[in-house]
């Protein structure tokens, strides 16, 4: 029952965040304020810390986790928020099986022996949703990309802007802006 519980609840979490999967198990106890509704990222991808604001859906599903591991695991063996069902933190090479087996059981099919769902497409997944409404909605993206950047804990926006090139409907939308924006030009 942990164990679904955990999964569930940090494959969630990856979805709707954007964070890299070693965020998601290196996330301590300490790391996740209820009451700003921040989840503070140590030491991350180029040894930079963020903080990651989030949905007060999103925090009502990591309290009821938080209340369901204290119940089954009373006494951790680790300051981790996610724990596995010995009570110690959750480790990559132990997650990314399990979110296969997972995905497969759902009906997930690799494209091919290379391309395979994987639990970093999640973070893809995010980033392009964003970028998507933001086109959608009229954003100015290129205004707005920064944020996004800093939210993702990219170096630079430009890191960000690869998901562009990589999503067919996302490359359509940005040269569609851009040729309007060219047509509108004297």
């Amino acid at each position: 029952m942990l164990r679904a519980a955990t999964y569930e609840s940090l494959i969630g979490l990856l979805s709707v965040t954007g964070m890299r999967v070693g965020e998601g198990i290196r996330l301590n106890r300490d790391d996740v304020d209820f009451d700003e509704g921040v989840l503070t990222i140590w030491d991350s991808k180029f040894a930079k810390s963020r903080e990651v604001p989030v949905h007060p859906g999103t925090l009502d599903a990591l309290r009821t986790y938080a209340q369901r591991r204290d119940e089954l695991c009373p006494q951790p063996r680790t300051a981790s928020f996610f724990v596995s069902a010995a009570g110690t933190r959750l480790v990559y090479n132990t997650v990314q099986p399990t979110f296969s087996r997972l995905a497969r059981d759902a009906g997930l099919v690799p494209r091919s022996e290379r391309c395979r769902p994987r639990l970093h497409d999640l973070r893809h997944s995010f980033t392009c949703t964003v970028l998507l409404g933001w086109y959608r909605e009229g954003v100015d993206v290129e205004a707005h990309l920064p944020l996004l950047s800093t939210y993702l804990g990219h170096g630079n926006p430009s890191s960000t802007y690869w998901y562009v090139e990589a999503v067919p409907e996302l490359l359509a939308l940005a040269a569609e802006r851009r040729d309007r924006a060219q047509g509108a030009r004297p």
